[in-house]
């Protein structure tokens, strides 16, 4: 039997024997990280060599990282701690930034998946009150790169805060927390290899954070809640392993993309124009259903996605290619091709055994029948 091949790593990564060595080694002993006795003080060292790795991962310092119970978590509390009632987000926004503050304002984005930073300057200048900016490092859909450090330089102008969603981008390209200029950012262990359950908020210096869960001291005060040591070690091995960088992807993914589009005008590749992380492709061929699409791959062992992984189970279009100006059509045929850290350039090829005939099946429909009339 063939093995199957695995293209969602957007949803979430495998776990990299990093993570689950160190996961083991965790789970192996006892103690917890709160008390003052020598288990417990070697559950603290544990935590703190995790913290100091995740902080490595994205140039900040270990004391302003936050462990979370994941980047959901992590984006929550950034959007509803930290005492701005004013949030402006950009549309194309992950579910838990869009669904943390439904009444933030939506700064929109360009057909080539960018957001309007002349649209975010008009919004910033409409009220005098201090606002936070939410805008993600990179799409978890389209895999499309907003320029949020341009963003955070416009938002100071006007003395706002800036969060970035950083869960797509870390672990896949540099990313340095000092250099974007923000705030705060939010962190996800699974997307990197990493054990799911487990995140991080980095929080700069000079940011007030109330905890949205009380209870305990843990996390400097900020987090309330036993921490979870064997989740953090995996979090830190992983991050450790991840700075190693996915170089190699972009070389592969560009190469998959020139046969994608080699095989008509009709296929869109989502966010092209725009620069991307280097593992992603959201690719459409309108009149093949996106769902007809996942399951014929399924059977044939190719594993991809249709948008989000917290919208399956509901194949809809999506608010991020909407947001993009696509058409129902395109929207309703996207899927999202997503590699990583144990990937091969085989895998690419595995695919394009499997959706090519998909593919050349729906664009002889979309042909005029051959002898009629055209207009």
């Amino acid at each position: 039997m063939t093995q199957p091949v695995y293209l969602d790593y957007n949803a979430t990564a495998p776990l990299r024997p990093e993570a689950l060595d160190a996961m083991t080694a965790a789970l192996s002993t006892v103690g917890n990280a709160s008390s003052l006795h020598g288990f417990g003080r070697q559950a603290r060292r544990t935590v703190e060599d995790a913290r100091e790795q995740v902080a490595a991962l994205v140039g900040a310092r270990p004391a302003q990282v936050v462990f979370t119970a994941g980047g959901t978590e992590a984006n929550n509390q950034a959007l509803r701690a930290c005492g701005r009632t004013r949030v402006l987000i950009s549309a194309g926004e992950h579910d838990s930034v869009l669904q943390a503050v439904p009444q933030a304002l939506r700064i929109p984005l360009r057909r080539d998946g960018l957001v309007s930073l002349a649209k975010l300057a008009s919004l910033l200048a409409e009220e005098p009150a201090p606002a936070l900016v939410s805008l993600q490092l990179a799409n978890n859909e389209t895999g499309v790169m907003q320029p949020v450090a341009e963003a955070a330089a416009l938002a100071r102008e006007f003395g706002a805060l800036v969060h970035c969603d950083a869960v797509q981008a870390a672990g896949k390209i540099p990313v340095d927390f000092a250099l974007l200029g923000i705030d705060l950012m939010t962190l996800s262990a699974h997307k990197l290899g990493g054990p799911q359950g487990i995140g991080a908020l980095v929080v700069a210096d000079d940011v007030e954070l109330r905890p949205l869960l009380r209870g305990g001291g843990q996390e400097r005060g900020r987090r309330a809640g036993t921490e979870n040591v064997a989740a953090i070690a995996g979090f830190g091995a992983a991050a450790l392993a991840a700075r190693q960088g996915l170089g190699r992807l972009q070389v592969w993914r560009d190469a998959f993309e020139a046969e994608l589009m080699a095989l008509g005008p009709a296929v869109t590749i989502f966010g092209a124009a725009a620069q991307r992380l280097p593992n992603t492709t959201c690719v459409a061929l309108p009149g093949l259903a996106a769902e007809s699409q996942l399951m014929a791959l399924d059977l044939a062992g190719v594993a991809v996605s249709s948008g989000s992984a917290c919208s399956s189970g509901k194949v809809a279009p999506s608010h991020v290619l909407a947001a993009m100006g696509a058409t129902e059509a395109e929207a309703q045929a996207a899927l999202r091709i997503s590699t990583g850290w144990a990937s091969g350039q085989d895998d690419y090829a595995r695919f394009l055994e499997a959706w090519r005939p998909l593919a050349q099946k729906a664009m002889q429909a979309l042909r005029p029948a051959e002898g009629a009339v055209t207009a």
